[in-house]
């Protein structure tokens, strides 16, 4: 007679309960997966057996519900994949814990200080370059520094109804030289903005001249081109252009840049301009950042700009379930797992990553109830073998 079955199956209910309980614990943990236990019978040689142990702890990587999180930093993973994090000493780590932060440096980080990884954006503006390394994210506290306009676009209809304009010399000054006039921002090499006037002047059926002229550098000379429409009111003047040239301003370079007019039009309706835009801006501060659902952190500046930064990546394995826990919601790879494929969010097999949401831990409170259930009975029912033997050996010792 042996109390070694139950003992066994005290020590598996115990470990279960425990499973449980650390399940039940973490049901609020930002993106935690919750395991389950696997029980096997112990070898005995014969046919009444040795009782039972635990084989396994499983971790279940099925998605948590996305809820709204509450920093810019945050994110959320639904599909397969893990955020790649790196340590002071460079050591990989893998979590599904979207809640980040930046560091003093800008660097972006979790919880445990350590280092959210992806793309860096390079470059003028800057963009992802094909075949960037993966590295910590930095988000760069400097200013966005100026860009002069290189190009401008401009669209809308002149009315087909509108006079003549019989002043033969064009003056910006006179409004009886030209028929209406539109304004644009455009910025030179320091961030200086000019206004840019842009007239129009109906010279005959179905024909215009245009002139522009930088409003902001005293004395400078206008621009001009003709344009022409055909009787449907479409414009047949190719390449429908116009330039624009700056003198030089408070220490920036001279604007030359054209503005497209191709998108002009002539109809018997109002006067009408789509707001003329260019390429360039004025120097600005970082109001904030934001990710994106495709992963790319974004930062908006006080000069009405946004700028990409970086891209967060993904990594996946073939098997989960072969990651070593090593606490604080992290796993590191393993032979088991096999090695990890990186790459953007939705890219292969990856899963989908989006800004400013949270997975909640996939824990079921009311399965784990359940389980709490079952295995106490089940621990009840072992203690119960144990003292059922104890009485049989008592009966022996009173038989003696």
């Amino acid at each position: 007679m042996s109390f070694s079955q139950g003992l066994s199956g005290l020590n598996a209910a115990s470990q279960a309960l425990d499973v449980v309980g650390n399940n039940i614990a973490n049901s609020q943990t930002v993106g935690f997966k919750s395991g389950s236990i696997a029980f096997a019978d112990v070898f005995a040689g014969s046919q009444i057996g040795m009782g039972v142990q635990v084989s396994s702890v499983n971790q279940s990587f099925t998605d948590g519900v996305l809820g709204q999180g509450t920093g810019s930093l945050d994110m959320g993973i639904q599909g397969n994949g893990f955020f790649r994090l790196t340590n002071e000493a460079g050591r990989v780590f893998y979590s599904r814990n979207g809640q980040f932060k930046s560091d003093a440096n800008g660097y972006i980080i979790n919880n445990q200080g350590m280092f959210l990884t992806g793309y860096q954006a390079t470059g003028t503006p800057p963009t992802i370059q094909p075949g960037a390394a993966v590295g910590a994210i930095q988000i760069p506290t400097g200013q966005m520094p100026a860009r002069a306009s290189d190009a401008g676009t401009l669209n809308g209809n002149l009315d087909s109804g509108t006079d003549v304009v019989t002043t033969k010399t064009f003056d910006p000054t006179d409004n009886t030289s030209y028929s209406s006039v539109t304004q644009a921002d455009a910025y030179d090499s320091l961030g200086n903005k000019h206004v840019i006037n842009i007239y129009f002047a109906k010279t005959a059926d179905n024909k215009w001249t245009a002139y522009s002229k930088d409003s902001t550098a005293p004395g400078d000379s206008y621009q001009q081109t003709d344009l022409e429409f055909d009787a449907s009111g479409q414009l047949t003047t190719n390449p429908a252009k116009i330039n624009v040239q700056g003198a030089a301003y408070n220490g920036g370079n001279a604007l030359n840049f054209d503005f497209d007019l191709t998108g002009m039009t002539q109809q018997a309706s109002e006067t009408a301009m789509n707001s003329p835009s260019t390429t360039g801006y004025a120097p600005g501060l970082m109001n904030g950042y934001t990710v994106g659902d495709n992963g790319q952190v974004i930062a908006s500046y006080s000069n009405g700009q946004q700028q990409l930064l970086g891209q967060v990546v993904l990594s996946n394995f073939t098997n989960p379930g072969g990651l070593s826990s090593q606490g604080n919601n992290c796993w590191t790879e393993t032979p088991e797992s096999g090695q990890p494929v990186t790459g953007t969010s939705g890219s292969g097999n990856l899963g989908t990553l989006y800004g400013n949401k949270l997975e909640a831990s996939n824990v079921d409170l009311s399965k784990e109830m359940v389980n709490m259930i079952v295995y106490q009975r089940n621990y009840q029912s072992n203690s119960q073998t144990i003292k059922t033997q104890s009485e049989l050996l008592q009966t022996l010792v009173n038989l003696g």
